[in-house]
């Protein structure tokens, strides 16, 4: 049974050695109720012996590789009401539970994302910042700005398909058309490949140029 006072934050995790220590100290002084899965696609490295050591003990799964089958299988053994789904090089705002637990308050909202924030004063950043709000406004989200639904809008929608990239993408606009989304205050992204993927690139040619999928 879920727990609808509890946030399940879902990582999907490929050779991260180097950033998960880091991404779960933050993730361990976020206040609220919150619960981490780190799902693994098959790292060679140490990624799962320093999550599996890390003190807030989160729950380490493992998938094949391939972030929409790592999510799902993050998702099938979570716990709670809201799902949230995390990249390892994307941080969440301190009052990320709150700000979900309070937007799931409203029948209405099936999920959303974050705003994000790119790192850096310079004036890249807030173009891409720029962009990346206009484009929210349309509707168009991704992973790295930090996903969230309901479980029941998750299990309603079939999850993640199990494409070789742009799966997030898939997921918003689906999430879009099923009903009302929210975009929450808070984090950082790239967009160019999503043009490829509207032109009709197959996902299993648009994985070349991402190839690191987390």
């Amino acid at each position: 049974m879920s727990d609808r006072r509890l946030v399940s934050i879902i990582v999907p995790v490929l050779d991260e050695e180097q950033a998960i220590t880091g991404l779960l100290d933050h993730l361990a002084a976020l206040p609220g109720r919150l619960e981490v899965i780190v799902a693994d696609g098959g790292s060679g490295d140490a990624t799962c012996e320093l999550a599996a050591e890390h003190p807030s003990q989160p729950r380490v799964v493992q998938a094949l590789a391939g972030r929409a089958r790592q999510m799902n299988a993050g998702a099938a053994v979570a716990r709670g009401e809201a799902l949230l789904f995390l990249h390892a090089d994307t941080r969440l705002p301190l009052d990320a539970s709150a700000s979900v637990m309070a937007a799931l308050t409203r029948p209405a909202i099936l999920g959303g994302n974050f705003a994000l924030r790119f790192d850096g004063g310079d004036s890249f950043s807030r173009l891409l910042g720029g962009w990346y709000a206009l484009q929210r406004r349309a509707g168009v989200y991704y992973g790295d700005s930090a996903i969230w639904l309901r479980r029941t809008a998750f299990e309603e929608l079939g999850g993640f398909r199990p494409l070789a990239i742009m799966e997030d993408y898939d997921l918003a606009r689906r999430l879009q058309r099923a009903g009302r989304t929210l975009c929450l205050a808070g984090p950082a992204s790239w967009i160019a490949i999503r043009w490829l993927f509207l032109a009709g690139v197959p996902p299993h040619r648009l994985i070349r140029l991402y190839p690191h999928v987390r």
